[in-house]
């Protein structure tokens, strides 16, 4: 992952050398989630030029995507550009557009010199860059936990030198343990860069860091697209070794609808009244992760009964939601149907499938996994 704070992008187009594509890899399931796009940095006052600079985003996008076109990437970023120039990103967006990307697509990694940005200057240009559609993430963690929570990134990269010290060193084990429930705690993944041994993957997910990158997973020589070593241990059913059957909730996945939490009560009948099929709606929030699933039954008994539409129709629709129930991807149907039978209550509402990122990613019906089950399907 890019270090430094003062990459200069040439915009006659850097050497092959000093670019280098690094996977990000999920330590469950061993996948390859994003591209990380390494490059070198260096002080010409000239890289503070915003056309320069996005010409050099720009520049890495056409390299990445000569390989890999699907993948989300990972760009370096100096946190200064963030701070002081958003027309740079206005620039960078009609390029991208032109490669075949979207922000959405774009991960924006502030470099090192994070610590030195003006902190509201910075938070502001994060939440600027969050309302163009790009997702933005802290190149260190270098950087005051209240910080963390007031700006809100995608990513937090705990740095090599603090991963290095796994599993041996109880002092960075413990500062991995804090970063990681802060995260967890106020939405920011935090992702482990330079991992080298199986050790520190077992550490590392002890401590509920579910995203990496290193020389363990691939060399200086990785491009979009090759492969990348297994995972140590990666299956996600291992905690469940000799338990869990079925296939992959994977193969019962139904495209779900999914709305934003300000949604109205109206708006969510009409969506049911349009399909006699849905059983639910999810709404999500504004990183498309679960907040809360609206069962069809039960919201039509409040907005049909007396008084109902008139007590409903206008009002935020999640009054009428449930929590959601979600369950990785890469779950076998057993396992999901133990997710399932938690709640007595809620046996037979859908379960939300969620990627490595907690994002939405599909809805379950519940009646489908047991009847693969009593129909005797074996595991994939």
């Amino acid at each position: 992952m890019s270090s430094g704070g003062g990459w200069t992008p040439t915009p006659g187009g850097a050497p092959d050398d000093v670019l280098i594509f690094r996977p990000i890899v999920d330590l469950d399931s061993g996948a390859v989630l994003a591209v990380d796009a390494h490059v070198r940095y260096g002080d010409d006052p000239a890289a503070r030029d915003p056309a320069i600079l996005a010409a050099g985003l720009a520049r890495l996008v056409r390299r990445a995507t000569a390989h890999e076109t699907l993948l989300p990437l990972v760009l370096p970023l100096p946190a200064w550009a963030v701070a002081s120039s958003p027309e740079t990103f206005q620039l960078f967006e009609e390029t991208l557009r032109r490669c075949g990307r979207r922000p959405r697509d774009v991960t924006l990694m502030l470099g090192a010199d994070l610590p030195q940005a003006h902190r509201g200057d910075l938070v502001r240009g994060v939440a600027r860059l969050r309302e163009q559609g790009f997702r933005c993430a802290f190149g260190t963690a270098s950087v005051a936990p209240d910080l963390l929570l007031e700006a809100r990134p995608f990513l937090v990269r705990i740095d090599p030198e603090i991963v290095d010290g796994l599993p041996s060193d109880q002092r960075r084990a413990a500062l991995i343990d804090g970063l990681a429930r802060i995260g967890h705690g106020s939405g920011v993944f935090p992702m482990a860069a330079g991992v080298r041994s199986p050790g520190q993957v077992h550490r590392l997910r002890e401590s509920g860091v579910r995203l990496a990158q290193g020389p363990l997973f691939a060399d200086d020589g990785w491009a979009p697209g090759d492969r990348v070593a297994v995972v140590p241990d990666s299956s996600v059913e291992s905690a469940f070794a000799g338990h869990d059957a079925g296939p992959y909730v994977t193969e019962f996945m139904l495209p779900p609808v999914a709305m934003t939490k300000e949604a109205t009560a109206e708006e969510v009948l009409e969506a049911f009244s349009a399909d006699t099929a849905l059983n639910s709606v999810v709404l999500i929030d504004h990183r498309e992760r679960p907040i809360a699933l609206i069962d069809r039954a039960r919201f039509l008994l409040a907005v049909t009964g007396p008084y109902g539409h008139a007590l409903h129709a206008k009002r935020p629709a999640h009054r009428l939601a449930d929590p959601p129930r979600t369950v990785p991807r890469t779950f076998r149907a057993m396992a999901a149907l133990r997710v399932a039978g938690a709640e007595r209550d809620r046996v037979y509402d859908d379960l939300i499938t969620v990627n490595e990122f907690g994002q939405c990613t599909g809805i379950v019906h519940v009646g489908d996994l047991i009847r693969s089950l009593a129909a005797g399907d074996s595991p994939a």
